[in-house]
């Protein structure tokens, strides 16, 4: 069964998300700095991905519980030039990380290259939005955190390390940026529960059940670890991403991220590269449109009409969304309706009509 949505004004969807974020406790400009940020993966992302709006209601929970600290010191512990360790003190992730992108692109301005790690943060959402970031200020950004221990190690049935998301965003002449963003599991939890609303079956490689088969049922599936993209190779990459985060950092790595309710104890890296650097960036955009274009000239495969590059897709689906509405699960648009009331937000969502578009 299909599920349906509603469409929404994006910007009044921006203005109701700031308020509510301040309503939580949240400063006005870290409020503003989390609703773009959901606004952003709430036009770029399939719904079922779960990195929207709908996160919401988990922050207005973790916030009133105590367990995410709305008004965190964010710490410098160490830095130089290029580099920085940061601690969140269990802050709001997006914005740790957002903060943190900020810092690389300040000292990749100076130095080239500018990372900065952050350990003792909090779920952070897409990889795509601190990448795209760094896009903005001329930088190629690269984004990348551990996470709970969702995907089982290769061979095994249970799960040791998290689906650890990468994002990679450069610029181009085409419009938009390439950007490269997906969690190195097949697919997440957020996706098998959509799968599982609409009555669908859903691919073997996904995850498996608590005895380690595979399984092509989602309410079965959610009681297992996730599979890994590319098989070991995948698992491989998940490995190496908590050593690049939680182990180097100090932080939670493989078990210990999410262990602690009060403690998530996630890791980020945030990196970005000036293009003006190694050449103009008017220069670096003209190669990758001719990068680009040697990839869309090569004879598709049957079945296929059109070759794109990472985050073209993407970008159409904002594309059409910033014209059309934001497409909200009737689920969710309920839910952020009850927030309202419940935190006294002013702001109201324009709700513009029923959602009719098949693809998503």
């Amino acid at each position: 069964m299909a599920i349906s949505l509603t469409n929404v004004s994006r910007e009044s969807l921006r203005i109701f998300i700031a308020e509510g974020f301040v309503q939580l406790g949240l400063a006005q400009d870290d409020a503003t700095t989390f609703a773009d940020a959901l606004i952003f993966s709430e036009l770029r992302f399939h719904p079922g991905h779960g990195q929207g709006v709908r996160r919401l209601r988990n922050y207005q929970k973790r916030i009133s519980e105590k367990l995410i600290d709305p008004r965190a010191k964010w710490e410098v512990v160490k830095e130089s030039p290029a580099l920085a360790l940061v601690d969140a003190h269990n802050g709001i992730g997006t914005v740790a990380a957002a903060r943190a992108m900020k810092l690389a692109i300040a000292k990749a301005k100076t130095c080239g290259i500018g990372q900065v790690i952050v350990r003792n943060s909090t779920h952070y959402g897409s990889s795509a939005v601190h990448a795209c970031q760094a896009v903005e200020a001329g930088c190629v950004g690269v984004a990348y955190t551990n996470a709970g221990p969702e995907m089982a190690p290769w061979g095994a049935r249970e799960g040791a390390v998290g689906t650890n998301p990468w994002g990679i965003a450069a610029p181009t002449n085409l419009g938009f940026p390439a950007v490269m963003d997906f969690a190195l599991t097949t697919a997440g939890k957020g996706m098998m529960q959509w799968r599982a609303r609409e009555g669908q079956k859903m691919p073997f490689d996904w995850a498996l059940t608590p005895d380690g088969e595979t399984t092509d049922d989602p309410n079965v599936a959610m009681q297992g670890p996730l599979l890994a993209i590319g098989e070991y190779k995948g698992y491989g990459l998940a490995f190496m991403t908590d050593v690049l985060t939680g182990v180097l950092s100090g932080g939670g790595f493989g078990l210990t991220p999410y262990a602690d309710p009060k403690r998530q104890d996630v890791s980020h890296s945030l990196t970005a590269i000036d293009i003006e650097w190694f050449m103009p960036l008017d220069l670096f955009e003209e190669r990758m449109g001719a990068f680009a274009g040697m990839v869309k000239s090569r004879r598709t495969r049957p079945g296929f009409s059109d070759i794109l590059i990472p985050g073209e897709q993407e970008a159409r689906r904002v594309d059409r969304k910033s014209k059309d509405g934001v497409p909200l699960d009737d689920e969710v648009l309920k839910d952020l309706l009850a927030l309202r009331r419940e935190l006294g937000v002013k702001a109201e969502i324009e709700i513009l009509g029923p959602y009719r578009e098949v693809q998503l």
